[in-house]
């Protein structure tokens, strides 16, 4: 049991740093694409809009992913603890997005510090899913640190959450109900009843995720404050306790407070999504104006969030290992 569990921590730890260096190499195929590619295809077979209907596309997607990630795991620990670490650590550098989530959340601000602005746009529309056609300079700033922000839990605090519990076909299951909800969880009249089971279930996942992400970010807005200025742990503690529940989503709000305070920027408001503007409360004070540096500042803050879970996660487990 011991030598199991330093294993997994062995292959967890060197998939973060396999992300924080490299990220998703994009020579390779991505499972999350092979997910999305059998949710599509068993939508086409199922659709009908009925809840019961997603219900099952949701349970043969969970299965199949779970069932598929822990057969490559079987084989990999047949061939030997080498091998083991080495899969569990490749599955958890595709689980998590931080690296990815860097990279082109800054292809925003290079663009925008180039006076770029229909280029910023162009990167800012790879990343959100709002209109971005229309956007001031300001608001895609804030857009792209509202989806820093946001990713923080979903793409990689909560993946990482999981994979400590459940090791990497639990991680992966995780990616699979975030990429259901992505696909199918929409308020509108095709996905009301059939995405409906997706759309829950995706907030049942992330709801203790996004609290410990929100967390874990404050913790980090106090370590970042150390040497910068332009972190404020106090304030990042005090709107996250004010508007973590500003949100249609009951999770969205909770990392969008806390970087909104530790930044002093407000976040949130009217969005529009294929030209209907949808109203959203606002979320933190609006101290100063926001400028192109945020998102960088977002960025890391949402490192070092990741930071703090990961040295927990450690302590926790220090005395098993």
């Amino acid at each position: 049991m011991r030598k199991l569990m330093i294993m997994h921590f062995a292959g967890l730890l060197l998939g973060v740093m396999l992300d924080f260096l490299i990220g998703d190499p994009k020579a390779l195929p991505h499972p999350v694409k092979g997910i999305g590619k059998l949710i599509s295809f068993l939508e086409k077979k199922l659709y009908k809009n009925e809840k019961k209907r997603g219900a099952i596309l949701w349970c043969i997607v969970v299965l199949t992913v779970f069932s598929v990630t822990g057969f490559i795991m079987g084989i990999a620990h047949r061939l030997g603890p080498v091998a083991a670490v080495l899969m569990e650590a490749v599955i958890t550098c595709y689980c998590l997005a931080a690296r990815s989530l860097c990279t082109e959340s800054m292809k925003v601000q290079e663009r925008l510090s180039a006076h770029d602005t229909e280029g910023a746009r162009e990167a800012l529309s790879m990343i959100v899913g709002r209109d971005t056609e229309n956007l001031t300079e300001e608001e895609m700033i804030k857009a792209a640190v509202e989806t820093v922000a946001e990713n923080a839990s979903d793409g990689v605090i909560a993946p990482f959450f999981y994979m400590i519990l459940g090791g990497p076909a639990l991680g992966m299951v995780y990616k699979a109900i975030n990429t259901m909800d992505s696909m199918l969880g929409y308020r509108n009249d095709k996905y009301m009843n059939f995405g409906y089971f997706a759309a829950k279930a995706d907030d049942a996942a992330n709801f203790l995720p996004s609290r410990i992400s929100a967390l874990a970010m404050i913790g980090g807005c106090y370590i970042l404050g150390l040497s910068s200025p332009a972190y404020n742990g106090k304030e990042a503690l005090r709107i996250w306790r004010r508007d973590r529940r500003n949100h249609l989503s009951p999770n969205s709000a909770q990392t969008e407070s806390a970087c909104a305070g530790a930044l002093g920027l407000m976040l949130g408001g009217p969005h529009t999504y294929q030209g209907v503007t949808v109203p959203k409360d606002t979320i933190g004070d609006e101290k100063r104006k926001p400028e192109v540096m945020d998102i960088k500042r977002a960025n890391r803050l949402m490192f070092m969030a990741e930071a703090v879970v990961v040295v927990i996660a450690l302590l926790y487990a220090l005395p098993a290992l």
